[in-house]
């Protein structure tokens, strides 16, 4: 078991990033499904949970077979799909990945707050996690994405917003920028088999910190292009980029699609793995059973 609390600061409001999140996971989604990989909408709809009030609970399925290194592609169908469930009460979320072929699973809590990531033990965990964690702060300005992942149009020190008048960033810009929030999340990678544990689960690691830093720096660079939409606007952004995003996946020799379900609120950061299942016949208000979270 490998725990790491991540923190990743951005030059917009909590109350902006509730539509930013939502405008960047279905844009981003859209742009990496190609080549029969992607990731297709199993489910989203409405939930009433009894501790956290009304959310969304969502499902997808996702792709990434050429993406994993040659030696874990060795012990993988080749087609290859996990699931990614979340339950999200925005500004808190909770998602869960496993994978059916390897014995390996993710849980990730995540909270929003306006602050600069100051916040100690943001998401409550208890002392017995507390003294395993690492805390890694994600600078989303000046730490560096994969060569791959690199686009001009979104290299935050040189981007300023239009119609913001945000940005560029520099060295240094968490301690005196406003206005500024953070993504804590708590990140739990386990993977049950003796001979791989450590290198698994390091690989896990470090892919959920990649996509983290990608996905926050879109929400930024992509944000002349979602500011100023209401929840509706950006629903229906959603709605149409799902469909699209299915039928690209479909059309690309994956597994049958779903019909598209009605447009909601998804985890911030893109997805990371997860576990194929059947889902349930009504939503689950708690996630595995009883708990809501390995955390709690």
């Amino acid at each position: 078991m490998l725990i790491k609390e991540y923190r990743i600061c951005m030059p917009i409001t909590v109350e902006e990033y509730k539509i930013g999140q939502l405008y960047m996971i279905a844009k981003h989604s859209h742009e990496q499904s190609q080549k029969g990989e992607g990731v297709e909408v199993i489910e989203n709809r409405p939930h009433e949970d009894p501790e956290h009030g009304t959310g969304q609970y969502t499902e997808k399925r996702i792709y990434i077979g050429s993406k994993l290194p040659g030696w874990l592609r060795k012990m993988v169908p080749k087609t290859f799909y996990v699931t990614e469930k979340a339950w999200n009460y925005y500004p808190f979320t909770i998602t869960e990945y496993s994978c059916s072929f390897l014995t390996c699973a993710v849980n990730i809590l995540t909270k929003y707050e306006n602050n600069n990531g100051s916040t100690e033990n943001c998401l409550n965990a208890s002392k017995e996690v507390l003294e395993q964690l690492t805390v890694d702060h994600v600078d989303i300005a000046m730490d560096q994405c994969a060569p791959h992942h690199f686009k001009e149009e979104e290299d935050l020190l040189k981007f300023r917003s239009e119609r913001t008048d945000r940005g560029p960033l520099s060295e240094g810009w968490r301690e005196d920028t406003q206005p500024i929030m953070c993504s804590y999340k708590l990140v739990d990678v386990r993977f049950e088999l003796s001979l791989l544990t450590g290198r698994v689960e390091e690989f896990v690691h470090k892919a959920v910190r990649e996509i983290l830093l990608v996905g926050h720096r879109q929400a930024f660079a992509w944000i002349d292009e979602w500011f100023g939409m209401t929840i509706e606007d950006v629903r229906d952004y959603e709605q149409r980029m799902q469909a699209e995003t299915n039928e690209k996946v479909r059309l690309s020799g994956s597994e049958p699609v779903t019909p598209v379900p009605e447009p909601g609120e998804a985890e911030a950061g893109g997805s990371v793995f997860g576990t194929p299942a059947t889902s349930p016949v009504a939503t689950p208000t708690t996630p595995s059973g009883c708990k809501k979270g390995w955390f709690w």
